[in-house]
């Protein structure tokens, strides 16, 4: 074999790992949903393998799946804009820190140190019947008896929040650490206030960062069950608990998988677009 052959077999050698590992844990599971979602549940029970559209006619003719996949990505929208509002001023603070800018990032990496479950369920124990804010109102004497705050919309952003923000300040942080901070100065040093140099210079040189926070905040709230389910109400659930339902309760396989495949679709439709006008670039360096 030439020295050229070899050259050019290397990098895919190297990568045949990582691209073996891809193949069998993502690519051949979807390839399975994807079938999946053609097969028909009879009134038996059983799955009946073939090629039927049913599921999909199902899941795109039912109003009550639209409602439920609109209010997710209202939430997931909402839920995005507030991340957003809190994570910025946090990045920016850190990433403009002189001293002690390691001991902030490991203070923002802690709670990604606790499972995700357990930091959702924490918010019982803070805002339920029982939790901390009803015992210390009705000790100062401000209410008479709990006020119930748990099981309803504005506690699942609240839990989607707490989880999500992390995300949001490490992708704006990379951003901003990427600007110099002495184009600023000269900013001012040319008239500018500290407020116009910050609107002129620093914030748009950080959107990519904050689009790339705000698409894994996005797509990483639209996609989860964990938070409606504990935090939400009845009629709170989001796109990802219909999947949920269907695959673990109702035993509906053919049924969750074109449910699934829908989110997918939905949410790789966001990544496109972000990706075309973006590139990817910029959440790998977040993610890193």
């Amino acid at each position: 074999m030439s020295v050229e052959a070899r050259e050019a077999r290397q990098p895919w050698v190297l990568l045949s790992p990582a691209l073996t590992a891809v193949t069998l844990l993502l690519f051949v599971p979807l390839a399975f949903i994807v079938i999946y979602s053609f097969w028909l549940r009879t009134a038996s029970g059983a799955d009946q393998v073939g090629f039927f559209l049913d599921n999909w006619q199902e899941a795109l003719s039912d109003a009550f799946y639209r409602d439920i996949l609109l209010n997710t990505l209202k939430i997931a929208a909402v839920t995005t804009i507030v991340c957003a509002l809190m994570g910025y001023p946090a990045a920016y603070f850190i990433a403009r820190s002189r001293a002690n800018k390691a001991i902030l990032l490991l203070l923002l990496m802690l709670p990604f140190w606790i499972s995700y479950i357990i930091r959702t369920m924490s918010w019982i124990n803070i805002l339920g019947v029982s939790g901390a804010v009803n015992s210390i109102l009705m000790a100062l004497g401000i209410i008479s008896e709990p006020i119930q705050m748990l099981y309803n919309e504005t506690t699942v952003i609240l839990g989607l929040v707490h989880f999500l923000l992390p995300f949001m300040v490490l992708n704006v942080f990379v951003s901003l650490e990427g600007i110099d901070v002495s184009l600023e100065d000269a900013a001012c040093s040319l008239g500018a206030t500290r407020w116009s140099a910050f609107r002129e210079v620093t914030l748009p040189l950080s959107l990519p960062g904050l689009a790339a926070g705000g698409l894994l905040c996005f797509v990483l709230g639209a996609g989860t069950y964990i938070t409606p389910l504990v935090l939400g109400g009845p009629t709170d659930a989001m796109f990802a608990n219909l999947v949920f339902e269907a695959i673990i309760t109702q035993l509906n396989w053919p049924l969750g998988s074109a449910l699934s495949l829908m989110l997918l679709a939905v949410l790789g439709a966001l990544v496109l677009v972000y990706n075309h006008y973006l590139g990817m670039s910029q959440l790998a360096k977040g993610l890193g």
